[in-house]
């Protein structure tokens, strides 16, 4: 089915495969991932669904497009200079570009899912741990906590943000209902959430705590870089044994 309509699929004026990808971001960002079919995407762009297949092969084909586009919005770590400054700059990138597409999250995790702009990503990131001084092993390590916060922090504030607003005045009710004698430490954290909310210049806090707490415990295990690697350690060779010899 998808052979044919490819064949017959003709050019629209003014249509470019960056457009048609920038749409379905837009659908995507709006109404989640889900509603992203060749339909809507066609609907969205006033065109028939045929159409589209001169500028993309299939949806997955689509869906690879709009996800490198998304990971490309994100600041890789400089060269040079503070290592810690320029891996916190990079984070705090990639978390707004995540909370501006949370689609996308989940797509980052999936192995099959892996594009250029990815691997550009990650090695730069693994490249400015290695410049800075830590072993293949601890950047392996680095990378993965680095990325893990990134992704997983990002993913529990979009469910998180998304499950709040659902309850009656951002929660309001809930902490009502908590007896205080019975959650002390409950209520108390519940506080802290109102105060941080009202707070105009709590933007990213959360999120950057985490990052900061990371940072600080990885500069522990940093060595120099004239350490970076152990000398690899050799066997001896053999010694020759001669002849003995004859009386």
């Amino acid at each position: 089915m998808a052979s044919r309509e490819v064949a017959s699929a003709k050019p629209r004026a003014g249509l470019t495969r960056d457009r048609v990808l920038r749409a379905a971001i837009q659908i995507a960002d709006k109404s989640g991932i889900e509603w992203l079919t060749m339909r809507n995407l066609a609907q969205k762009l006033g065109v028939e669904a045929m159409t589209l297949y001169y500028y993309v092969a299939k949806k997955d084909d689509i869906v690879d497009g709009i996800l490198d586009l998304v990971v490309s919005e994100i600041e890789p770590p400089s060269d040079g200079g503070d290592w810690m400054a320029a891996l916190r700059q990079s984070a705090i990138s990639a978390h707004k570009v995540l909370l501006r597409h949370p689609w996308a999250c989940g797509l980052m995790m999936s192995p099959a899912r892996i594009r250029p702009a990815r691997l550009r990503y990650m090695e730069s990131l693994l490249g400015r741990l290695r410049q800075a001084g830590f072993s293949a092993e601890m950047t392996h390590h680095a990378y993965h906590a680095l990325d893990s916060h990134i992704i997983g922090f990002t993913m529990w504030e979009v469910g998180y943000s998304t499950g709040i607003r659902a309850l009656p005045d951002s929660g309001a009710q809930l902490r009502q209902e908590l007896a205080p004698d019975e959650y002390p430490y409950l209520v108390e954290h519940m506080e802290q959430h109102v105060k941080a909310s009202d707070r105009k210049d709590n933007a990213g806090g959360e999120f950057e705590f985490g990052l900061g707490l990371i940072l600080d415990g990885l500069e522990k295990f940093r060595v120099t870089p004239a350490r970076r690697e152990p000398a690899r350690a050799t066997a001896p060779r053999p010694r020759l044994r001669m002849p003995a010899a004859k009386a």
